[in-house]
């Protein structure tokens, strides 16, 4: 099939360079999209149907056997050889069972080693003699060490897992799942249905994957293009509220933070921009030709509320109202027996003394600039905060010295959301047509709102998990987060089988969820790991020492290893893993069968896995924290990071809550 793409001839089908230059680069996407993987087989499963689909059973049509992959694949005559998974008739190989086979006599599983076939499994859904069993290729693949990126779990998504991945592209879903739950895995796969279902319509719209930071997107970005999406964008929130001119160099504390990550301050926000129009107190003379047309002050107040309460973007009313302007001067022109057409019209509003009445009473706004001002003014922002922020909260988020420019000030990461909703108050924020917001848990209203305006005539999945909330803003319920996310009719779905994370692990972790997160139900893990938790105590002086001996004891075992410690342990940890010998990768580096060994800061932990996690003084990750409360979240991710076994090493007495 790449060959095929490789000799095509594209001269005599390109009428002239533009086309030839948009035709060759949509020709060379197709190649990549066509790459080998060299440990990734074509196939992993087969169906084999009693009756033809589609066709009617009375008939008595004969069944048909499809091969599913990750792709479609077809020989030299354009013949299906192996069915996308994505495809409706290859859904039962998903969810068909034995109490609902789905018109499957044979499920097959095939199992690869590096990309050779090595075995294989067989389900006899239909026949009755044969009695449902677990999958032990299935078991085998989800257990599978982990090195480099994260993979594609096609092979292996669960029933739960595909319904969420095939529901349809108009509706938001909102997922809520612990640990281990494939919540990531889902919401990216879903992204490839959806693209494969509804290609025409994104490929006008767009999609898009937010992360936490960069090291979870370039653990999550081979994940795509493995499936043969290769235009799929990743962002952070940062990214997204980006803008030219506007650096971040500044940090808030916590208090200032949530202040101005509170949904009131879209309010705030949007009083200062409207404050801007003031109501003309003078007509309006305007000089055509030897004409002079007199606009009354009291009909252009009632030009400027009318705009005002049709409660459009501030830009879009600025540019309506020199239309309407020339409009009631063409009005007096026709009643004094012209007959202007709309080129008169737009003449009129283009008039130096309309230009001038505009500006006037409906001034240009500067985001950056407004921002600037409220973040600065004591008294600007005490009028357009009144009856929303208290004085304390005012005091916490005014700059204690004021900046003189949008250049010179040293904004932080929620002014930058700050002044990307004041964009959006003047201008409209272009929408996507579909957007997935990984890690949603740790966004604050003011954040939301910010994704929410990428996906406004869009779709949204939101993937999180309450309990690994880890900022003072963190989110306290998924109602509250999709109204603020402007999808308030999202269906919430809930992952509570754990595939990755070893039921003696989760089970530890989970001890910590009546005190972070009450109420939400724990993971129940399906991998029963004998051996995989160890909680070991040793004196405080030797505590280093023995966490790099676990490391290397770790590394006697197949896959990859993190080492996550508290942030401020890790200087010493890099320390004595370079005395010791040992090289290690930061998180977001891709692990190599030669480099296993990831040093990780608790901060940066979320989202990512290792097959083995040795962690370092569960008690400093906890004291790393503003609060108790959002230490243990912070801890309990750490905890719940390993897939095949964890080593937790402390000198200091374990948090009350894991004793």
């Amino acid at each position: 099939m790449r060959e095929d793409v490789e000799s095509l001839d594209i001269r005599d089908v390109t009428a002239n360079w533009v086309n030839a230059l948009i035709l060759t680069a949509q020709i060379e996407d197709r190649i990549k999209a066509l790459a080998d993987l060299a440990d990734t087989p074509l196939f992993f499963g087969r169906l084999d149907y009693l009756h033809a689909p589609g066709a009617d059973l009375a008939e008595g049509a004969g069944g048909e056997r499809f091969y599913i992959g990750r792709r479609h694949v077809h020989d030299a005559e354009g013949d299906p050889m192996v069915i996308d998974w994505r495809a409706p008739v290859s859904q039962p190989f998903y969810r068909a069972s034995k109490k609902d086979p789905q018109d499957i006599a044979l499920r097959r599983r095939f199992g690869y080693t590096g990309g050779d076939l090595t075995a294989y499994e067989d389900e006899h859904l239909s026949d009755p003699a044969e009695s449902a069993a677990v999958s032990k290729l299935l078991q085998q693949e989800i257990e599978r060490p982990r090195v480099g990126p994260m993979r594609d779990i096609v092979a292996t998504i669960q029933p739960e897992q595909d319904e969420i991945v095939r529901s349809g592209l108009s509706g938001s879903v909102c997922v809520q799942g612990g640990p281990g739950t494939g919540k990531t895995a889902v919401g990216l796969h879903r992204v490839a249905y959806l693209l494969y279902a509804h290609r025409e319509r994104l490929a006008r719209t767009g999609t898009l994957v937010i992360g936490p930071n960069r090291s979870f997107l370039h653990y999550i970005e081979q994940v795509l293009p493995a499936l043969g999406e290769l235009e799929v964008k990743q962002a952070t929130v940062d990214d997204l509220v980006a803008r030219p001119g506007v650096e971040v160099r500044g940090t808030d504390s916590a208090e200032a933070a949530v202040v101005k990550g509170d949904a009131r301050m879209a309010e705030v926000l949007r009083r200062a921009v409207r404050a801007h129009v003031t109501l003309p107190e003078e007509a309006l003379m305007v000089v055509r030709g030897s004409r002079r047309w007199r606009v009354p002050s009291y009909e252009l107040q009632e030009i400027v509320e009318e705009l005002r309460a049709r409660d459009i973007r501030y830009g879009a009313a600025r540019d309506a109202l020199p239309q309407r302007i020339a409009h009631a001067v063409l009005v007096r022109m026709e009643q004094a027996g012209e007959a202007p057409d709309d080129r008169v019209q737009d003449a009129v509003a283009r008039n130096a003394a309309v230009k001038a009445a505009v500006k006037e009473i409906w001034p240009a706004v500067d985001p950056a600039k407004l921002v600037l001002r409220l973040l600065s003014d004591p008294e600007y922002l005490a009028e357009h905060a009144e009856g929303l922020l208290s004085e304390e909260e005012r005091k916490r988020i005014l700059w204690a010295k004021p900046f003189r420019s949008v250049r010179s000030a040293k904004w932080s990461a929620a002014d930058a959301v700050l002044i990307d909703e004041a964009a959006d108050l003047v201008e409209r924020t272009p929408s996507l047509g579909h957007v997935v917001l990984d890690e949603a848990q740790d966004l604050s209203p003011m954040q939301y709102r910010a994704v929410g305006r990428r996906c406004t005539t869009g779709s949204a999945t939101v993937l999180g998990d309450l309990a690994q909330g880890t900022t003072p803003w963190a989110t306290r319920s998924w109602d509250e987060a999709l109204a603020h996310l402007g999808k308030p009719g999202a269906v919430l779905e809930e992952l509570t089988a754990g595939f990755r994370v070893p039921r003696e692990v989760i089970a530890y972790a989970s001890r910590l969820l009546p005190s972070i997160s009450p109420g939400l139900a724990p993971v129940s893990s399906v991998r029963e790991t004998p051996g995989s938790l160890a909680v070991t105590e040793v004196a405080p002086d030797e505590l280093t020492a023995a966490v790099v001996e676990a490391c290397r004891a770790s590394l006697a075992h197949e896959g990859s290893i993190g080492l996550i410690a508290a942030d401020a342990r890790i200087p010493v940890l890099a320390e004595a893993l370079a005395g010791a010998g040992m090289p290690y990768l930061s998180p977001g580096e891709e692990t190599t069968a030669e480099s296993r060994l990831t040093l990780v800061p608790a901060s940066l932990a979320k989202g990512l896995e290792y097959d083995y996690v040795v962690l370092d003084e569960p008690q400093a990750v906890v004291d790393g924290e503003a609060d108790e409360r959002t230490g243990l979240r912070r801890l309990y991710v750490c905890l719940t990071r390993a897939v095949s076994g964890l080593t937790a090493l402390h000198g200091a007495p374990l948090p009350a809550a894991l004793r």
